[in-house]
């Protein structure tokens, strides 16, 4: 245990020394430190040491890869600064752009597939009146109309759930404040335009039926309010104060000032996109087509879909939803393109399956396993999006509330005065853009030539036969390791491998052996087998921030197993709705003790099929 304490001392010394560091915890593969000052820090050094393997400083953290050995190494870096051990429910998010794009995420993911589904009624609402099928009056379309605009109106509720959650906070205050705000009582005065006042004090009466930034804003501080209770109150009668002092102060002061500053900054936010949109609606609209699958990469996309909201709630409709339908069929242009001139049948067979999903509006199989990795038809998949929003911004189509996906929110996108030019608009870019990206993908794009398949093939047959075969633990979508959003793993710097992206919460062991380590996140585990190969499963990233949530170990450290058997269960929905990626990485940890570790199937794989060989 010598080499890890010199390593220990080593990584403290030049990460600025103990009293730079804030705090440290480790993951499945890295040291996590969080530092005063990164300057102070030398990366270059770093890298140069036995037993290191890299050094990434990504999302303020400042992040030293160690691969396998990590715990050992974790345990003496504490010991050696006297550091507190950190659970990563402590970490602190860095930068303001950071905690904003993550409470964005937090609050809004949970409740998008219902907004989605309340959406697409509301589209099917209006294609049937549109048609003559139904009119406003009658009480089928009342009944369904309530279906489906019940959340839009109830928002503030439903948001204060989710915000309180993110927060820290009770979800059911969070309820009973959103539900305050459109309380029957006050919703009529303020309908009847009569005045209202708390303590003689004026209260400035608006209709925050659908509003957004009211309530997340009330229930971030009620949740310092209950902090505060929580911690100044006996827990004797902790349950029933707490919860009263906050609705006694937050509401009042909701109604108060909250609530007005926050519609107004609203109205503000929806006006200047509006503003935006008028100089040029086809710059706007094309700029999303363009970029929107950019943004999904990085998660930044989670920054517009507030102002989606916003402009829907305070303008009653909404462009960049367009936008984003134009990049979805981008990427199905681009994708169909690869398909049509692919030798490949596993190729073929992706590319097929992976139009017809994106078709519906999931672009990650075609992304991440297709486009992406050949680059320049991601870009053609760019181009035909900006092309697709042109065509949407010269016929001014636009959306009128929150639908699904692809061919999903085309519902949507009907006026509430009928079916119009605008609306036609949508199946013109929707062409468009896939016509474009398939016309410029087929044109300049070489694919593998019939040549290069069959050496291919025979290169796949021959690595059949030899080496030490490691199964898929996970049934899913296999791609490409460099697709992985995280350099550690795209870069091979951790050895090489494949990612899977999982349809079901299960993972398996991949060959018979024995346990290496069962991280106590929950997230990873690391498995030899009887044969050498060292191979580590990780489930999702940057997972180790949930803190073992959602994931349950059937195993434990040195026990044996064998192929097939049950390792990990996990909650692949609870997980996205976190906002993370559930793509995980399955990484042959001692590659440079082989000659070399090859991919050898592609596509949709069951779980313990072959993946991998190992060739010794």
């Amino acid at each position: 245990m010598d080499q890890y304490k010199q390593l220990a001392e080593t990584i403290v010394q030049h990460v600025g020394g103990k009293d730079n560091v804030k705090s440290v915890f480790h993951c499945a593969t890295r040291l996590r430190f969080k530092l005063k000052d990164e300057s102070k820090a030398n990366a270059t050094t770093l890298k140069e040491q036995d037993g290191i393997i890299t050094v990434v400083q990504s999302g303020g953290q400042f992040q030293v890869v160690i691969g396998n050995n990590v715990p050992y190494v974790y345990k003496e870096v504490v010991d050696v600064g006297g550091f507190q051990t950190s659970s990563t429910d402590d970490e602190e998010k860095s930068g303001v752009f950071n905690r904003l794009i993550d409470v964005i995420a937090g609050i809004f993911t949970p409740i998008l597939g219902p907004m989605a589904g309340s959406g697409l009624l509301k589209g099917l609402l209006a294609i049937l009146v549109a048609f003559g099928l139904l009119t406003e009056e009658m009480g089928t379309y009342v009944v369904l109309n309530a279906a489906a605009d019940a959340l839009f109106y109830f928002l503030p509720v439903i948001l204060g759930h989710s915000a309180a959650k993110k927060f820290g906070g009770n979800p059911y205050i969070g309820m009973i404040i959103g539900g305050a705000l459109v309380y029957p009582s006050i919703v009529a005065i303020q309908g009847a335009g009569k005045s209202l006042t708390f303590l003689n004090v004026p209260v400035v009466l608006m209709s925050y039926a659908s509003s957004v930034i009211p309530i997340i804003l009330a229930t971030y501080v009620s949740s310092k309010v209950e902090t505060f209770f929580n911690r100044h109150t006996h827990e004797a009668v902790r349950n029933f104060t707490t919860p009263m002092m906050a609705l006694l102060l937050v509401v009042p002061l909701t109604f108060l000032a909250i609530g007005p500053v926050a519609t107004y900054a609203s109205q503000g936010l929806a006006n200047g996109y509006s503003f935006l949109y008028e100089l040029s609606p086809t710059i706007a609209i094309a700029f999303i087509g363009a970029f929107w699958q950019v943004l999904v990469m990085f998660g930044l996309h989670w920054g517009l879909v507030p102002i989606i909201i916003n402009n829907l709630s305070v303008v009653g409709m909404d462009t960049i939803v367009v936008g984003v339908l134009m990049a979805t069929f981008g990427q199905v242009g681009a994708v169909l393109a690869i398909t049509l001139k692919a030798k490949n049948p596993k190729v073929k067979g992706l590319g097929t399956s992976s139009t017809i999903a994106g078709v519906f509006g999931i672009t990650e199989p075609a992304m991440y396993g297709l486009t992406l990795p050949r680059k320049k038809p991601f870009v053609f998949g760019m181009m035909g999006g900006a092309a697709g929003g042109v065509v949407g911004g010269l016929f001014g189509t636009a959306a009128y509330a929150m639908g699904g996906l692809g061919i999903f929110s085309i519902p949507v996108m009907i006026p509430p005065t009928g079916v119009d030019l605008a609306f036609y608009g949508a199946f013109i870019g929707m062409a468009v853009a896939t016509v474009v990206a398939l016309v410029l993908t087929m044109v300049f794009h070489k694919e593998e030539t019939a040549v290069e398949s069959k050496a291919q093939e025979v290169a796949q047959s021959v690595s059949e036969q030899v080496g030490f075969p490691v199964s898929a633990p996970l049934k899913g979508e296999v791609v490409s390791l460099e697709t992985v959003r995280d350099e550690v793993f795209s870069s091979g710097a951790m050895g090489k491998g494949i990612a899977i992206m999982p349809s079901e919460g299960a993972v398996y062991a991949p060959f018979d052996g024995e346990i290496v380590m069962v991280y106590p996140s929950k997230h990873a585990i690391g498995l030899r087998s009887d044969t050498g190969v060292e191979v580590l499963i990780h489930i999702g990233l940057d997972t180790v921030k949930l803190n073992g949530q959602y994931f349950e170990t059937v195993v434990t450290d040195g026990q044996k197993v064998t192929e097939g058997e049950l390792l990990v269960r996990f909650d692949i929905d609870a997980i996205a709705r976190e906002g993370y990626d559930t793509i995980t990485p399955i990484i042959v940890t001692n590659t440079d003790h082989y000659l070399d570790v090859l991919p050898t199937y592609t596509g949709t794989v069951e779980a313990n099929h072959g993946v991998l060989r190992v060739i010794v």
